[in-house]
């Protein structure tokens, strides 16, 4: 990834989309915003306990630094699913002000419409974004363990290939900043879910101790997942940063015992 000062925030930008000119997208940190401990400071999240007139701050500023009406924002109400919802026209800007007007249900959001910024809010989960340089589809999605279960990453694929006609091999997907193997400790419950679901669980869980816990490695289970729905690897672009060791940067669920803000990836067809 590559970050970038725009005005006054600190922007971060996949290397294989950000030569698309197609496209606008970005991933935010925690740095130029309004709000204050322990939300600070650039906290989009407007359903996680902070004053909502300086999250809506915070968006109309990231909004103005790249260039997308706040009205353009489209944002889902993350349930940890494997729901992926198709944005039409009349859905742009669903959940730009208020939290429950967002798209019901849904993980993942997949359009061919210009000038709606899909946006994912995340705060140690796998934000996922899509392009389709040659249908012009673009696509995201959010995937902490219950999506991962899910096969959100999968699903999100698919989508883009039964509702527009995408090629596999033509996507692009970049994996965003999210919580690492090396912190992301689950207990014998996950584990078990894990092992339930995938035959291969032992690639996706380090160190597994007496006590049934072990570290969750959500990198590689959503990389093996566009593999498995037949994005080239060569495609895939991975930013292996994880959130909880780098605090002061992102907004981690995890080191901030579940206080905490959301930063934001996006993407919008220009």
């Amino acid at each position: 990834m590559i970050k970038k000062k725009i005005d006054l925030l600190d922007i971060l930008f996949f290397e294989n989309l950000l030569t698309r000119q197609k496209i606008k997208h970005f991933v935010s940190t925690r740095t130029g915003g309004f709000s204050t401990s322990p939300y600070n400071s650039l906290n989009l999240g407007l359903n996680v306990g902070d004053d909502p007139e300086k999250v809506m701050k915070n968006r109309k500023r990231l909004g103005a630094t790249m260039r997308i009406p706040l009205h353009h924002l489209t944002i889902g109400q993350q349930i940890h699913s494997g729901n992926v919802a198709v944005i039409s026209k009349k859905l742009r800007g669903k959940g730009c002000s208020h939290h429950d007007e967002a798209v019901k249900d849904t993980d993942a959001m997949v359009t061919n419409v210009p000038n709606i910024c899909l946006l994912i809010l995340v705060a140690d989960c796998v934000p996922m974004l899509f392009f389709d340089p040659v249908r012009n589809v673009i696509g995201v999605a959010h995937a902490g363990w219950k999506g991962t279960l899910q096969s959100i990453a999968f699903h999100t694929v698919r989508a883009m290939e039964n509702g527009f006609g995408s090629s596999r091999h033509n996507i692009i997907a970049a994996m965003g900043p999210s919580i690492g193997p090396c912190c992301y400790e689950v207990g014998p419950e996950v584990i078990t879910e894990m092992k339930a679901v995938f035959s291969n669980f032992q690639d996706y869980i380090r160190h597994e101790s007496r006590d049934g816990k072990g570290y969750l490695d959500l990198w590689k289970a959503n990389l093996d997942q566009l593999l498995h729905a037949g994005i080239e690897r060569k495609n895939i672009e991975m930013a292996t940063q994880c959130t909880c060791h780098n605090p002061d940067v992102f907004f981690s669920y995890r080191h901030q015992h579940g206080q905490t803000g959301r930063f934001g990836a996006g993407i919008c067809i220009c």
